[in-house]
């Protein structure tokens, strides 16, 4: 039986809806649009529509979930989008592995079939509705990265369609015996580099948690001067840079989310989950000790010392582990947004405190919509094996940066823009980063950016690659890997791997 995808063209009711993603402003233009959206539901269609596309010399972007940060996929002028998002079966055959992930399955699809079905489950991120196949391919990570690692990090095979010199699509399927230079690079830099990666293989996963307690605190902004914001900001790198190395605490997952000070009024929150290395919450000692640490700042000040006051001050609550995935991130709505990634290596300096403080808090400087999450990261995402089978380079990192600002209408582009342009050039000017790399967060300190959070304001610096790749040779390798496989330069963006 041929394999005949969906196809929607611009004379289709759905079209408008299909030819954006989530980050509404692309396509910018109605001539930027994609003349057609191909719908498929397995290997064979995705092939069969390759083929034609290719064919018919028109370019191709793939979508899975949707959720590209800049406009790889959804600026195609007349050309097609392969979307992956009915391909999305998740299972293992009657032998039990190995675990296969469509690459358009769902995040939230992907956690509920590995758990109920077999106990196991993906160290990726908390967005429901995020795709496996970017997700994966570009090095993803969540809650349980610290303790687990990144999901490259369990990948033992890929089903990949590429295109030969002559315009022929080549099916494949790749490990670390068979095409292992394409392997490699696909764990890390997959993400419409290569080819079309259409399913993901794990020997072995780890397994699902079975309880996890969720904790915060807030420190309003009405009382926040400078020196405590600074202070804040010292004791939360300092954990990472301390007892958060340590592999008892790796279970520890916490994101401090810095908002604009809105005339006084507002909250910087800190948000923690933690499980032990055997899936449970018994024991808080750990998740308790990082709250303590902030004491001296919480007013008024804490009084009891035992864990029952522990846990009524920090609002801790025990949850099912699926339970607490799945709550509140459905990440399915539409936006105008901007974003930007940082990897730290060391706490945060003087003059970072600074900028933030400066930026987020001054009646002059107009931050609304901004949202900067600072993830504990390290732990098992630092595994240094692993720089040399994936192409995640960033593997020395203590804390990982979410540049987010969000916004409604298309007039208050150029402004949001500029202001996320401005902010993170200030915020890397300065005595603690090198002259050739100032305006970018590259040197001792940092390393670099993260592609799966795509910034092309970056492409401005021709240290780029080094920023997203680092600067130990691995770009050099993908180019080279680009030349073998994709010869013609079909997978493309202004931030693809350059043969």
């Amino acid at each position: 039986m041929q394999a005949v995808p969906v196809t929607v063209d611009r004379k289709d009711p759905r079209f408008d809806t299909l030819k954006r993603g989530n980050n509404i402003r692309f396509p910018a233009t109605d001539a930027e649009a994609a003349g057609r959206i191909v719908l498929c539901s397995d290997e064979a269609e995705v092939s069969a529509a390759l083929q034609r596309i290719v064919a018919s010399g028109i370019r191709p972007t793939i979508r899975s979930g949707g959720h590209c940060y800049e406009d790889f996929v959804a600026n195609n002028p007349n050309g097609a989008i392969i979307d992956l998002s009915l391909h999305n079966r998740v299972d293992a055959p009657a032998t039990g592995k190995p675990f296969r992930v469509a690459s358009g399955a769902r995040l939230g699809e992907v956690y509920q079939t590995l758990y109920k079905r077999y106990d196991v489950t993906l160290p990726a991120g908390t967005c429901y509705m995020v795709g496996a196949g970017g997700h994966i391919s570009g090095g993803g990570y969540g809650l349980l990265a610290r303790q687990r690692g990144l999901t490259v990090d369990w990948i033992t095979a890929i089903d990949i369609l590429t295109i030969d010199p002559h315009g022929k699509v080549i099916e494949r399927h790749i490990d670390k015996a068979h095409d292992p230079d394409l392997f490699r690079a696909c764990r890390g830099a997959g993400g419409g580099n290569f080819g079309i990666i259409t399913n993901f293989y794990f020997d072995t996963l780890p397994a699902s948690p079975q309880q996890v307690a969720e904790a915060s605190v807030s420190f309003p902004w009405s009382s926040m001067t400078e020196e405590k914001f600074t202070r804040l900001l010292a004791l939360y790198g300092d954990y990472w840079n301390g007892p958060g190395r340590t592999p008892e605490t790796w279970g520890l997952s916490v994101v401090l989310t810095l908002g604009p000070s809105k005339h006084g009024a507002g909250n910087i929150n800190i948000a923690a989950q933690y499980c032990d290395a055997n899936g449970k919450a018994s024991d808080l000692s750990i998740l308790y000790d990082f709250f303590d640490r902030f004491a001296e700042l919480i007013h008024p000040q804490p009084a009891g010392k035992s864990d029952e006051s522990k846990a009524e001050r920090y609002s801790v609550k025990l949850r099912p582990w699926l339970e607490a995935t799945l709550a509140g991130s459905d990440s399915g709505g539409t936006v105008r947004a901007k974003y930007k990634s940082t990897y730290m290596k060391k706490p945060f300096v003087q003059a970072e405190c600074h900028t933030l403080y400066k930026f987020l808090n001054s009646p002059n400087i107009d931050a609304h919509g901004f949202v900067l999450a600072v993830d504990g990261y390290g732990g098992a995402t630092n595994n240094p094996d692993r720089v040399h089978d994936t192409a995640i380079a960033q593997r020395s990192s203590i804390m990982k940066l979410q540049w987010q600002c969000y916004w409604a209408e298309a007039s208050e582009d150029a402004a949001r823009l500029k202001f996320m342009d401005d902010f993170y050039t200030a915020m890397y000017t300065g005595p603690h980063v090198p002259h050739e790399y100032q305006g970018t967060p590259f040197g001792e300190h940092y390393e670099g950016c993260y592609m799966n959070y795509a910034d092309a304001d970056m492409l401005r610096y021709t240290h780029w690659p080094q920023l997203f790749y680092g600067a130990a040779g691995l770009y050099p390798q993908l180019q080279q890997v680009k030349y073998q496989y994709d010869a013609n330069n079909i997978f493309h963006s202004s931030m693809s791997v350059r043969a």
